[in-house]
């Protein structure tokens, strides 16, 4: 959980702070809902088993306390026979307490589901100061606390002073009954009368649970600076992303210069643009766009050019036109074969020509209208 920074939190939690909070062991929980769904399948034991406990009861006491003198005054005989009681009274008791354990797990998992948590087996000795004790004893929670447990004795106790005062004839009628038939409608009384109040229970249930959840995204509300925190965190520092960028953009136009010199020619605007294209006829399909830019970078891919003898040759229409629809190490469009082509014938015929007999540069170049942007 995030400190306290003095702003209010008025954000709901995120799902990476409630994710947080879980691995913290933080979820919510309702200790009154463990209870009365414990209480509720005892006391439906209690009142459907009754006489079942009653005689299981009466033959372990028979059989715990029906003892000869010879095993009472041999250790051995009587550890054995402690032992077999022991195992009795947990053939007797098992299925019971499964039951119990079973609704007891359940019950804990119905708010908040499974969580097993590390951290939270971690002793926090700032319980231990003084000062925070008093802050909690005197806080809000504190107060719902003491309001809850107030409803819990006003409900349960009136559910269970009603319920006597109405079998009140019939608990002065045990007097006149057969002592064992008494003690088994005497346990048949109380098993309704459990039951009755561990159904009552149910009321305070309703208003424990939604009370624990609430309190719960209350503890896990977020401020303002908060929610950008985590937004940064998830996103990435604007400043550091754009760092990033531009590193990444300088080290791709640092590969693409390298390239250059590998060109067959660069394609000029002759100043706002320079395209440098590869042709190897044994290894391209198609020429490939090895390096663009604009304006600076397009004077430093014509100074690169120059520098290793790659042929400049200025052609507005098709350097605009594979600026703006050619990306790097791609090939270019089929509609600029024919433009790429003329401007290859034109490097071809160059090279075989004699001294002082240099072909004239096109001054039309094949390029579709709806490609050059700059000649619109």
């Amino acid at each position: 959980m995030a400190e306290d920074s003095g702003q209010e939190r008025q954000h709901a939690a995120t799902g990476k702070r409630i994710e947080e909070a879980r691995r913290k062991g933080q979820v919510p929980r309702s200790r009154e809902l463990s209870t009365s769904a414990v209480l509720l399948v005892a006391g439906g034991v209690f009142y459907l088993f009754g006489t079942r406990l009653d005689i299981g009861s009466q033959q372990f006491l028979y059989a715990g306390l029906h003892l000869s003198s010879a095993t009472m005054l041999n250790q051995h005989d009587l550890l054995q026979h402690l032992l077999h009681m022991a195992a009795y009274a947990l053939h007797w008791l098992l299925p019971f307490l499964l039951i119990l354990t079973v609704i007891v797990l359940l019950a804990g998992m119905a708010l908040g589901g499974w969580n097993f948590s590390g951290k939270a087996l971690v002793p926090d000795f700032s319980h231990l100061n003084p000062l925070t004790g008093l802050q909690r004893l005197f806080s809000r929670n504190a107060l719902l606390e003491l309001v809850k447990a107030m409803l819990k004795a006003l409900v349960i106790g009136g559910v269970g002073a009603t319920l006597v005062y109405a079998q009140r004839r019939a608990l002065l009628g045990l007097i006149d009954e057969d002592p064992r038939a008494a003690i088994l409608h005497l346990f048949a009384m109380l098993g309704l009368l459990f039951l009755f109040m561990a159904a009552s229970t149910l009321l305070i249930v309703a208003f424990d649970v939604p009370f624990q959840l609430w309190s719960y995204n209350e503890k896990l509300k977020m401020t303002e600076q908060e929610v950008k925190d985590e937004m940064k965190e998830q996103e990435g520092n604007p400043e550091v992303k754009r760092r990033i960028r531009t590193l990444q953009r300088e080290m791709a136009r640092r590969r693409m210069m390298a390239a250059v010199p590998k060109a067959s020619v660069v394609v000029t605007n002759p100043t706002h643009y320079a395209v440098a294209l590869r042709y190897d006829e044994g290894k391209d399909a198609a020429p490939v766009l090895l390096a663009k830019g604009a304006d600076r970078v397009a004077a430093r891919i014509r100074e690169i050019a120059r520098e290793h003898g790659v042929p400049l040759v200025e052609a507005p229409p098709l350097a605009r036109a594979l600026y703006h629809h050619v990306e790097l190490e791609q090939q270019i469009p089929a509609q600029l074969y024919r433009a790429v082509a003329e401007l290859l014938s034109y490097l071809y015929q160059i090279r075989l020509a004699r001294p002082g007999q240099i072909p004239e540069l096109p001054q039309e170049w094949s390029v579709p209208a709806e490609l050059d942007q700059g000649g619109r």
